[in-house]
């Protein structure tokens, strides 16, 4: 158990880091959420390969990923976090 939640923490770190990287653009997130975004990522990637190839179906849909997979899921997330969080002033009203 101890083993598998330093993995998560290590690909976290990684993922979470790379996908900051990669996507351009403002992310006001601190290591702990760079870390989140990772682990999340982990998550989603881990989803993403056994939805699209069917491997380790005795594992199930949850279950975490390799590097690739969680900076893919990674960049996803981010992504997402940014649609979500996006705030545009042209279609707020003014009062």
């Amino acid at each position: 158990m101890i083993g598998f939640l330093l993995y998560l923490l290590v690909i976290g770190i990684v993922a979470g880091f790379i996908a900051r990287l990669l996507v351009p653009g403002p992310d006001p997130m601190g290591v702990l959420g760079t870390i989140l975004l990772g682990i999340v990522g982990s998550f989603i990637g881990g989803f993403l390969g056994w939805a699209l190839f069917g491997t380790d179906l005795e594992d199930g849909a949850l279950q975490a990923s390799g590097v690739i997979g969680s900076i893919i899921g990674a960049i996803l997330a981010l992504l997402v976090y940014r649609m979500v969080t996006h705030r545009d002033g042209s279609t707020s009203r003014r009062l």
